[in-house]
């Protein structure tokens, strides 16, 4: 887990923006008892998809609908693989 200032230096993203990216609901840090955000590897991978869709000239409305459609996508596709592997029904 890392602070909000480290994972501003790894991903290259100022804090204040990796608080509006939770504020929009882009990303949701742990919080301590204190109240400090702590980010995970998997947070900082997501800053990093964040900040590649804004190079890409999306705003921060388009980039949260391109990230839900890709949880959707993978939920679907894991639906999939899960009926594909699902033994065929005697009916």
């Amino acid at each position: 887990m890392y602070s909000i200032s480290v994972a501003a230096e790894v991903t290259g993203v100022n804090p204040q923006m990796l608080r509006i990216y939770e504020q929009k609901g882009l990303l949701e840090p742990h919080r301590t008892e204190g109240g400090t955000r702590r980010y995970s590897t998997r947070e900082l991978e997501r800053i990093g998809e964040i900040a590649s869709l804004l190079a890409a000239g999306l705003n921060l409305a388009g980039v949260a609908q391109v990230l839900l459609l890709r949880a959707e996508n993978l939920e679907l596709r894991r639906e999939i693989e899960h009926l594909r592997r699902k033994p065929p029904s005697s009916t």
